[in-house]
């Protein structure tokens, strides 16, 4: 062998070297540094995940009584991998199945597959979970049906009957309480999705609404987790692991399920009064406020739905339904959702404002039947002349063209449509110093901003609608092609930027284009029964474990201090409770045992119901009590429903009855609410066994 040909070999030897030292690397790397890794992936695609969801916490009032809680239900269940040999796939089972529950084929179908094995328009419905976990298709199945399912295993392979744990609003002393509570329901793939933070599992139901939602992730607790291992064939060949699920924390509430009720049948009550004196009266809100702390004690809106229906499952009418303008779109929570001009009950802003502007409040004024602004008479109330009174009359009696001539006034001195660099503004400043655009912070979802229609809205609503009015006749329906409403586009395409002068003498009575919330005008009329102090609204009051531990107390937020002069506020605190005693709302209130403050509201509104009849008036009644120790702040707003004091001030009234224990014109200290005045401050030991207290 000559010199080359051993060159040539120790070449080859060399590389057959580092080609097993590379090799003998790699298979180091692949089972010993990165063999966890790999192994892991192995067994993901060899596991399969069976979630054993937790029980929820309880959702308690202030005394601990049950407004949500778990039972037990009976499940009708469909095992995937047991029809699934079926020679048609469980079709013939499914269909059977589907005739005794008295489902729709195609609904069952969809309940049982996952949601990846549907096209993406076709998922509403599906199961989230495992197909190695019994598949529930009804909830609280009849144990009749049941039994027939069970003893004839050979119509029904794959079919099962199993107790399961279900959320349930027991709705005790006939409370609903569903806009507040809200409701659970199955993960979709949407939740999945969603980059919250959140960690999910399949198969999981969780809070959609409400104070579910809100504090979901202390409620539902930590899901149970059964890991199987399955060979190629999706056979089950062992279990890997199996963790218990831990029970989800309890949530203690400022609210009272009595008084809840209470509030309820009184919106109900104001709501179908409407409607007999000849109003549309179509829904409501009432709220009941602590406004020594901004607790809430009360929240109801009208119309409402059974939030136990989400759990037994929907129709595809019940769930149109809940958003239906014909049904009044019960979905809505209108005490934080709803969006209403104030009318009258805003005058309180007026008087801010006509004090600061240097109005002696103290002074007499004309309340003629009109006030002349351009070209445009703006009337009183029925067009009534009622000649001169002074500032706390003009509240009680409600007079409109005091304020008018009072905001007319101010509007010129602020430049009119060429308004000063640094306009005064008193009454926009007046509402900004109640926080009037700022959320009130309720623990709630979907909390609407209400709205003032001041310079700045002024601006941005021109930049968003100028275009629209300035091409009217192109852009508008023949329905919007009305003399007046082309009239309005022209006027709007000209000045619409412009705070003009049928805006503030609107704005000074709480019409145009401000709208509030229920739940703002009662945070409102807090403030100035307790002298000025500016409350965040909470619901909550602390989380407790299963164990009694608490874990979290949520404390009441102070959110700002009104700037108006201490008088103003103790003269708006007069003027309220004369309404009561010689205004608007004595009629309502004569006899009443116990001193109310408070003010009517009428507001106008514009447009049509979808059957084509004009709206009617919002009723509106805004108050505090007791008057000389104010603790509870009450509002009632009912949509279509006439005049303030005859349909909502009924309603407010029954309120009080039901915290003061007043029975005809007498208090019954054994059938107050609150027997020594205030809410309880003390947590309640919490079991799902509590029932609310009696009263006569």
């Amino acid at each position: 062998m000559n010199q080359r040909s051993r060159l040539s070999l120790l070449v080859v030897q060399i590389l057959i070297v580092s080609l097993l030292v590379a090799l003998l690397g790699r298979l180091f790397y692949l089972q010993i540094a990165a063999g966890p890794k790999y192994r892991d992936a192995a067994l993901s695609i060899q596991s399969r995940d069976v979630v054993a969801p937790a029980n929820r916490g309880l959702i308690v009032d202030s005394s601990g009584v049950p407004m949500a809680l778990n039972k037990v239900g009976l499940a009708i269940t469909i095992d995937r991998i047991e029809i699934d040999k079926q020679p048609d796939k469980g079709v013939a089972v499914m269909q059977r199945l589907a005739k005794l529950l008295k489902l729709n084929y195609n609904d069952v179908f969809t309940n049982t597959r996952l949601c990846g094995e549907l096209p993406v328009g076709q998922r509403a419905g599906c199961w989230t979970g495992s197909r190695y976990q019994p598949i529930p298709i009804t909830k609280e199945a009849d144990p009749d049906i049941a039994l027939q399912i069970v003893e004839r295993p050979d119509q029904f392979p794959g079919i099962d009957a199993q107790p399961i744990s279900i959320r349930s609003y027991p709705g005790l002393v006939n409370v609903n309480a569903a806009h507040v509570l809200g409701y659970v329901g199955p993960l979709t793939e949407d939740d999945l999705t969603q980059d919250t933070g959140k960690q999910y599992f399949r198969s999981e139901s969780i809070g959609k609404a409400g104070l579910e939602i809100q504090y979901d992730s202390y409620l539902r607790g930590v899901p149970g987790i059964r890991t199987l291992i399955v060979d190629r064939k999706e056979v089950i060949t062992r279990e890997s692991q199996n963790t218990k699920p831990i029970a989800g924390d309890h949530l203690v509430t400022s609210l009272d399920i009595r008084l809840q009720a209470a509030a309820e049948k009184a919106l109900e009550d104001a709501v179908k009064r409407g409607r007999a004196n000849g109003y549309t009266s179509d829904s409501g809100a009432a709220v009941v406020m602590d406004i020594r702390t901004g607790r809430i004690l009360a929240l109801a809106s009208y119309p409402t739905y059974d939030p136990n229906a989400f759990e037994k499952g929907l129709t595809v009418q019940q769930a149109s339904d809940l958003f239906s303008e014909k049904k009044s779109v019960p979905a809505l929570n209108r005490a934080l959702q709803g969006l209403f001009a104030p009318a009258s009950t805003f005058k309180t802003i007026s008087v801010v404002a006509a004090a600061a502007a240097g109005y002696d409040l103290q002074a007499s004024y004309n309340c003629p039947s009109e006030v002349q602004v351009g070209t445009r008479a703006f009337q009183n109330y029925d067009s009534r002349n009622q000649g001169r009174m002074n500032m706390k009359k003009a509240i009680a009696v409600s007079c409109d063209t005091i304020w008018y001539q009072i905001a007319f006034d101010e509007w010129l001195r602020d430049g009119g449509l060429r308004p000063k660099s640094s306009p005064n503004d008193y009454f926009f400043k007046a509402a900004q110093a109640f926080q009037i655009t700022e959320k009130v912070g309720i623990d709630l979802p979907s909390e609407s901003k209400s709205r003032l229609a001041d310079r700045d809205y002024k601006k941005s609503w021109f930049e968003q609608n100028k275009d629209f009015y300035c091409n009217y006749k192109t852009r508008a329906t023949k329905a919007q092609q009305t003399p007046f409403l082309i009239q309005l586009a022209a006027e709007n395409c000209v000045d619409g930027d412009k705070v003009r002068a049928g805006d503030a003498v609107n704005f000074s009575i709480g019409q145009g284009d401000t709208v509030v919330t229920p739940l703002k005008l009662t945070q409102m009329y807090a403030a100035i029964g307790n002298g000025g102090t500016i409350w965040q609204a909470s619901i909550a009051k602390a989380i407790v474990k299963t164990d009694g531990t608490v874990i979290k107390t949520i404390a009441p937020n102070k959110l700002g201090t009104l700037t108006t002069a201490p008088s103003t506020v103790k003269f708006l605190q007069s003027a309220l409770r004369e309404v009561v005693v010689s205004g608007t709302g004595a009629g309502v209130f004569a006899g009443f045992p116990i001193e109310i403050s408070g003010k009517t509201g009428t507001g106008q509104v514009f447009g049509r119901n979808p059957n084509g009849t004009l709206k009617d008036d919002t009723s509106w009644f805004a108050s505090y009590a007791p008057t000389k120790n104010p603790r509870f702040a009450v509002v009632m707003m009912v949509g279509q429903g006439g005049f303030g004091a005859s349909t909502s001030g009924v309603g407010v009234k029954a309120i009080y009855e039901a915290i003061f224990g007043v029975k005809g014109n007498k208090v019954v200290p054994g059938a107050a609410i609150y027997p020594n005045g205030k809410p309880p401050t003390n947590l309640p030991k919490i079991s799902p066994a509590t029932k609310p207290k009696e009263t006569p």
